[in-house]
């Protein structure tokens, strides 16, 4: 059988795939493994749990409240709210786990289920697989008091908006972070519709908020961070300082800077990296990034003098890749950039916070400030209907990947990566111009279809 749990929870169709079924024994398998390795000992257990603007939520959210009161623990019902929100506040409110409903990007009909541990750090794999083997067991229900109770607790959020806004301070060194700045935001129609521009505000900008009237329905759909064609128009239209824009949880964060001109997760972590190390708040002046980020951060972070650690694609890479060698700054090109001193996961509220502060204190224009990150094109290739599993032993594969790395020299950069759940293989290459790099990847591509062709 096909493991339950992604590189970010159980996701799937709602009420198809994920349904309030599923949705009551997850939760009441979470709350055993957890109470059998020790994690509710000597006290009555409480969770956090957050949902994004998606209707299905509302019954979902129900089920897994419904599951974790069965099992006796205490369920804190903090609303909508943004994914790292409810991340923070199982660290806050000293609760034993956190649940979060969201499909984060995906469209609306999806939805899917995240937990955190104590801390508000992701469950490792070992846990996720051993939850999945407690699925649909028997178990020794608790009765009479020993149940659990649910309470509605809307008002959590403000704390976690006044954690952000204290953050921004602290990285800052001024009360308010980001006073005197116009700043759009396109909230999705997600999760952080009021406490993106409620946090923005109470650092002292002037939000223009974009799509910020969730119905259920209107999550994602053509806005936030996956589509940033309103967001720059607004810029220009308003003549803000720049735009940032969620998507669906608000655990990624791009932006726009004054001209309209997009600013990924690369640029963001460059900016941060480099005001990071002037604070010497990097440690040892190391970023972490994925294997997808472009060679021009790369670049930008060498001539700033400071390291680049690469992790595998996923924001829960980034963090093991960070917690092993002590780092404080890491993220993704899309988006989930992860400050540690501040946060236990990717937050964009806590992001574009961060970067309003960096531009309102160094008085340069955020298009100024990600000058140096300068970005050779990418183009990516999807090769399906291959063996996957062979694409690093495949002898002519490989030589012809030498050659195309030899031809590009220190030009460029060749990455072949396999999904881990279809037979795909995804050819990326950078190169100085997007001719060299299109005519490079779609070679490369055809080798890899020739080569890894399943019969």
């Amino acid at each position: 059988m096909a493991r339950l749990f992604g590189t970010d929870g159980v996701r799937g169709v709602a009420n198809r795939d994920v349904t309030a079924e599923l949705a009551v024994e997850l939760a009441v398998a979470a709350a055993r493994v957890l109470a059998e390795r020790g994690e509710f000992v000597g006290h009555r257990p409480t969770a956090v749990l957050g949902r994004d603007t998606r209707i299905s939520g509302e019954f979902l959210s129900a089920a897994v409240a419904a599951g974790l009161a069965s099992a006796g623990v205490d369920v804190l019902d903090a609303g909508v709210v943004p994914t790292p929100a409810v991340a923070y506040l199982v660290s806050a409110v000293e609760a034993d786990l956190g649940v979060v409903i969201s499909a984060s990007h995906n469209p609306m009909p999806d939805n899917g289920i995240k937990f955190f541990a104590r801390g508000g750090q992701k469950l490792d794999d070992a846990v996720e697989a051993s939850i999945e083997e407690h699925l649909g067991e028997s178990w020794v229900r608790p009765t009479g008091a020993d149940v659990g109770t649910i309470t509605p607790s809307p008002d959590l959020v403000r704390q976690y908006i006044d954690h952000v806004v204290a953050s921004a301070a602290s990285f800052c060194g001024t009360d308010a972070p980001a006073t005197g700045l116009t700043v759009v935001v396109d909230c999705a129609h997600g999760a952080a519709f009021a406490a993106g521009p409620a946090a923005l505000r109470a650092a002292g900008a002037t939000p223009v908020v974009l799509h910020a009237a969730p119905d259920g329905l209107n999550i994602n759909d053509g806005v936030g961070s996956a589509l940033l064609g309103p967001l720059r128009a607004a810029v220009i239209e308003a003549g803000a300082d720049f735009g940032v824009a969620f998507d669906g949880d608000a655990d990624r964060c791009l932006a726009v800077d004054h001209l309209g001109d997009v600013v990924d997760g690369d640029q963001i972590m460059g900016v941060f990296a480099v005001a990071m190390k002037e604070s010497r708040t990097l440690y040892r002046d190391t970023l972490v990034a994925t294997v997808m980020s472009n060679l021009g951060l790369h670049r930008a972070m060498r001539a700033a003098g400071i390291d680049v650690v690469e992790a595998a694609v996923g924001d829960r890479y980034v963090l093991e890749a960070m917690r092993e060698g002590g780092y404080t700054l890491g993220g993704e090109q899309s988006g989930h950039i992860i400050v540690s001193e501040y946060a236990s996961t990717g937050d964009g509220t806590l992001t574009a916070l961060l970067l309003a502060s960096i531009v309102a204190t160094s008085g340069s224009s955020l298009r100024e400030l990600c000058a140096g990150v300068v970005r050779l094109p990418q183009v990516l290739v999807n090769v399906a209907g291959v063996d996957r599993a062979r694409v690093f032993t495949d002898a002519p594969l490989q030589e012809a990947v030498a050659a195309a790395r030899s031809e590009l020299g220190d030009a460029g950069r060749i990455l072949l990566r396999p999904s881990g759940t279809e037979p795909l293989v995804r050819v990326m290459v950078e190169a100085e111009t997007d001719d060299v790099a299109t005519r490079i990847a779609e070679q490369l591509a055809g080798v890899v279809a020739a080569r890894l062709g399943e019969a």
